[in-house]
């Protein structure tokens, strides 16, 4: 009986395991599948024009428009604030590029690059940190789409906003708001279901239709308030090192909102047919895209304050206002509008969260998870959090894209240096994929321990100050340095990790500047000890 059970167990383990070549060994079982090897050239289908549609269509979402709103309800004036956002995208465009080369070069995601500084098994820590953090994020924008689900039920059935609410008052939402979460949850499901490489008409599709519903809600806004507005017109309410400050405050909030993509843009930039696909197209177009939609998000929070004698910050509280008493024609405004706001939100939780998820979960389980599975599990744990607490003011929305970046700073710090300072983008891409101990990338038991000492120090130095950020008291200095969060993290972990590997040098690395790039391609492994067979790195499954 026992032996019975032995077997039909490995019946079910063996029909949820993910296509893999025959005779892998366990460690190679560990650490690769389809998705995790390097983009064969026939599903590099990402060119310079994909990037420009990516990024255009991720710029258009209510998180762009409701920080540089944010920033003006932080007492900056509009210019104050919009020169926050241009500086902000500059700087997370130059980051995005730096990780985004990586992938485009070697072809490779975000788990298989933390590899080469983190250690074959210590990646793994940074990709389950990152794989978390996109589960809370795709609840966060799951629930922006439901608030935009809302807006268009009740465009058509205006009864909607009256639904008798059953849930109690500690739920901390109602039944129709939850009802609008759950169905654009659930319409999000099919969207996860394509791969990667051929998403991208789901962005180009939404670069098209949503800045032009973006455009017809700024003039809507104007006409509805016989002009652009009292906030275009005033000064910053701050002055001296308070000023200095908010405008710093701006500015990180700019880079905390890129903070997911910074890491994790080898996920997309892999599928890129050359590495210059992935430079120009990305570094003009982030900074551009975003000033845009802020610049919009601005002009229509200044003109909201004529109509309702105060800045409304969130793009769709002002859409729920004009629904207030409205005719036949601003109903059906509001509902392309909302629309069009749904569009993005899916595209943007699609990009940033769902398959980076699926990537990450990928490397973590790779014999049963696949990027899509993966996905759907990132969506089932979005729906099991409260992601509306997190959004329940403009201070506690900063406070936690702050919180964010903390971590994920000292990931970026570690990753950037390694690859451009240490090993001058030199790869061996076949013992990316290699448990034997002769492997460079194997250093101790398969952990890096100079990638982890850099890591926790980049995490240290902003620990005290966002104690701080949640309200408890902590020194003054600790706070100033919270403020430059994503800098000092990047900054600290960047520079121990350049420091020890200057004193405790590391293999494959390089005197001069060398990316081998595709002439890694089509390598094959010896047997891994204890057994196995060699396999290709671009065979498909």
């Amino acid at each position: 009986m026992e032996k019975l059970r032995h077997v039909n167990a490995r019946r079910v383990l063996d029909k949820l395991a993910v296509p893999s070549e025959p005779g892998l060994t366990n460690a190679q079982l560990m650490l690769t599948n389809h998705d995790l090897k390097p983009v064969e050239p026939e599903r590099r289908q990402w060119g310079p024009w994909n990037f420009v549609g990516f990024w255009i269509a991720d710029s258009f979402n209510i998180n762009t428009w409701m920080i540089a709103s944010s920033m003006i309800d932080n007492g900056l004036s509009w210019w104050q604030s919009w020169l926050c956002v241009w500086i902000g995208y500059l700087i997370s465009g130059t980051f995005i590029c730096m990780t985004g080369r990586i992938g485009a070069t070697y072809h490779i995601s975000f788990p298989v690059v933390t590899r080469a500084s983190f250690g074959i098994w210590g990646s793994l820590w940074p990709v389950f940190n990152r794989a978390a953090m996109a589960c809370i994020w795709y609840g966060v924008q799951t629930w922006i789409g439901g608030e935009c689900v809302t807006l268009m039920i009740r465009a058509i059935w205006t009864k909607y906003n009256d639904l008798p609410n059953g849930l109690p008052a500690s739920s901390n939402t109602n039944t129709r708001d939850f009802l609008s979460f759950f169905l654009f949850w659930l319409c999000s499901l099919p969207a996860i279901w394509f791969p990667v490489h051929k998403i991208r008409h789901l962005f180009t599709v939404k670069a098209f239709f949503v800045p032009v519903a973006g455009v017809a809600y700024f003039i809507w806004a104007i006409v509805k308030a016989h002009g652009i507005g009292p906030i275009v017109h005033q000064g910053s309410t701050k002055s001296g090192g308070a000023l200095g400050w908010a405008v710093v405050s701006g500015i990180m909030s700019s880079i905390a909102n890129f903070a997911t993509l910074i890491v994790n843009d080898p996920d997309f930039s892999r599928f890129a047919r050359k590495p210059k696909d992935a430079l120009w197209s990305q570094f003009i177009t982030i900074p551009v895209g975003f000033a845009v939609t802020s610049f919009i998000g601005i002009i229509v929070s200044s003109s909201s304050a004529i109509i309702y004698r105060e800045p409304v910050w969130n793009p769709l509280d002002l859409l729920s206002r004009f629904l207030d008493g409205a005719n036949g024609a601003a109903r059906f405004g509001v509902f392309m509008i909302a629309f069009a706001f749904a569009l993005a939100q899916l595209g943007t939780n699609i990009a940033a969260n769902s398959v980076s998820a699926g990537t990450d979960m990928t490397a973590l389980l790779p014999r049963f998870l696949n990027i899509r599975r993966g996905g759907y599990i990132c969506a089932g744990v979005g729906l099991a959090m409260c992601p509306w607490n997190l959004l329940s003011s403009s201070q506690n929305f900063i406070t936690y894209l702050s919180a964010y970046s903390v971590f994920l700073s000292s990931i970026a710090g570690v990753i950037i240096t390694d690859y451009y300072v240490v090993r001058r983008g030199y790869y061996r891409v076949q013992e990316l994929y290699s448990a034997q101990k002769s492997s460079p990338y194997y250093f101790t038991a398969g952990i890096h321990w100079r990638g982890y000492v850099a890591y926790i120090c980049g995490i240290l130095i902003n620990i005290v100050g966002f104690v701080g950020a949640i309200g408890k008291p902590v020194p003054v200095g600790a706070t100033y340095l919270y403020r430059l969060n994503f800098f000092c993290g990047f900054l600290v972990a960047g520079g121990t990790y350049w420091t020890l590997c200057h004193y405790f040098p590391i293999p494959a690395t390089s005197s001069r500047w060398m990316e081998v790039g595709d002439e890694a391609a089509g390598v094959s492994y010896g047997d891994e000890e204890g057994g196995g067979k060699n396999w290709n790195l671009n065979a498909e499954d």
